[in-house]
């Protein structure tokens, strides 16, 4: 198996490798800055293995995608925290955006600033805890059961429109947290060590005024 890296280097493999071991064999300061990769021009987890000859590159938060793969976990982040201190929450979505991340959730009672502090002081003990995460797919069938049995409408909503198409729906799980999601992500969350929330704002699910009204925080 022949990786070309970025530089035109190849480097050869007797046997399928993940690409984080590749990056590890390349260098291991490279590994520890790693964020994602771009494996023939498709950007990847880093737990992706490589089976066949590829065109591979280590994506840092130096990198568009590296970063934005660094906020996205982030956001995971985050709604874990908000799950363990407000279990009743309700869960949308929380995409990485140009300067941070943010998520919507659904709550009775919107997020105060001291409710702020008290996530972002439990994101700090995500993050200690140096958590990996792992990928799972499930059917349409198998995804829309267990978001049900979650009590997670919103997200079984999402599913639901991916139901006819057949495909697997990815999920991203960090110890008791699991949260429908395309990814990519980092490895785990040990690398999201500065952060900060900033606010708390109305949005509308879906940015319609005739769904639910959600709290959305902001961080970066």
């Amino acid at each position: 198996m022949k990786i070309t890296l970025k530089d035109g280097s190849v480097k050869e493999y007797a046997s399928p490798m993940s690409a984080a071991d590749i990056a590890k064999d390349i260098s291991m300061g490279l590994y520890r800055n790693a964020c994602v990769c771009r494996i023939n021009g498709e950007v990847k987890d880093l737990r992706t293995v490589i089976s066949d000859d590829a065109a591979l590159e280590i994506l840092t938060f130096d990198n568009e995608e590296g970063k934005r793969a660094f906020n996205h976990t982030a956001s995971h982040i985050m709604a874990q925290a908000v799950k363990r201190l407000y279990p009743n929450v309700k869960l949308t979505i929380g995409p990485a955006i140009e300067d941070g991340f943010y998520y919507d959730f659904d709550t009775e009672t919107p997020f105060a600033p001291d409710d702020l502090e008290k996530i972002e002081s439990e994101m700090k003990k995500i993050v200690k805890s140096g958590l990996e995460l792992e990928r799972v797919e499930l059917s349409p069938e198998e995804a829309e059961k267990k978001l049900e049995e979650m009590n997670e409408p919103y997200k079984v909503e999402l599913v639901k429109e991916h139901s006819d198409k057949g495909e697997h729906i990815t999920f991203y799980k960090q110890g008791e947290f699991i949260d429908l999601c395309a990814g990519p992500h980092l490895m785990s969350v040990k690398g999201v060590k500065a952060f900060k929330l900033l606010s708390s704002s109305s949005a509308y699910w879906r940015g319609s005024e005739k769904n639910a009204m959600l709290t959305r925080i902001y961080g970066t």
